[in-house]
């Protein structure tokens, strides 16, 4: 009887023991939470998503604004040499908005605007005059008294022609004729306006242009288109 009991006894000791049975796993420390990060993370992307509204809303909020389609001299009115285009809105840019473009021909270039520029509000001026030494003055010419093509910007000599009844000297095909010395009466002249096409009055035959000279040259330049004896030709340089 001793010796079974002690067998079972032995028996009960085995079945109670202490060890894990195989793949039983062993607990694991709970997770650290960081509730500071997770709070910088939604304020990240709360942010991203605000600025790519405000860089969508900026997008569409499109003004229509001038821009000269020619070179603009100092002292010069912009006149008909522009067209429009749309830019972002911005209140510390002062666009001329391209229903202000009327009244932008009132006013003077302060300095050259070139080609391709849009321009703001400070880049004119009302008292603005030309450059020193300089004058504008204006001509009428007839067919034959200018160059097919003539243009705002382009650079010419001017030049006292006269009928063949009164000087003696014939016109020549699309410049007009030189005086009887071919001395030119302005070697250099800018045209800071000429008449275009969709401009001219159904009928006209002359053709008005401006020039700017020096100013030494202005009354013998404004005599000659008074008698109607002014020609000018395009010169190197244009």
């Amino acid at each position: 009887m001793k010796i079974q009991e002690r067998i079972g006894a032995g028996g009960n000791r085995s079945a109670t023991s202490a060890h894990p049975a195989t793949g039983e796993r062993l607990p694991t420390p709970p997770r650290e939470r960081k509730p500071a990060l997770a709070a910088l993370a939604v304020l990240l992307i709360l942010v991203g998503a605000l600025g790519a509204t405000v860089l969508v809303l900026r997008a569409g909020d499109r003004v229509e604004v001038v821009r000269v389609t020619s070179d603009i001299q100092a002292g010069e009115s912009v006149g008909d040499h522009m067209t429009s285009v749309l830019v972002a809105s911005d209140p510390d840019i002062h666009y001329v908005q391209w229903n202000q473009r009327e009244r932008l021909k009132t006013y003077k270039a302060k300095s050259t605007i070139y080609k391709g520029t849009v321009v703001i509000g400070e880049m004119f001026g009302h008292d603005e005059a030309l450059p020193a030494g300089k004058a504008s003055v204006g001509v009428s010419l007839k067919e034959g008294q200018y160059p097919e093509g003539i243009k705002f910007g382009d650079t010419v000599a001017v030049y006292r022609v006269g009928n063949s009844g009164s000087r003696g000297s014939s016109a020549s095909s699309g410049s007009g004729a030189s005086s009887a010395d071919n001395a030119p009466l302005v070697e250099r002249a800018k045209v800071s306006y000429v008449r275009t096409e969709e401009d001219s009055a159904i009928g006209s035959g002359s053709l008005p242009v401006t020039l700017v000279v020096d100013s030494g040259e202005a009354a013998s330049v404004a005599a000659a288109s008074s008698a109607g004896e002014v020609a000018i030709v395009l010169v190197p340089g244009n």
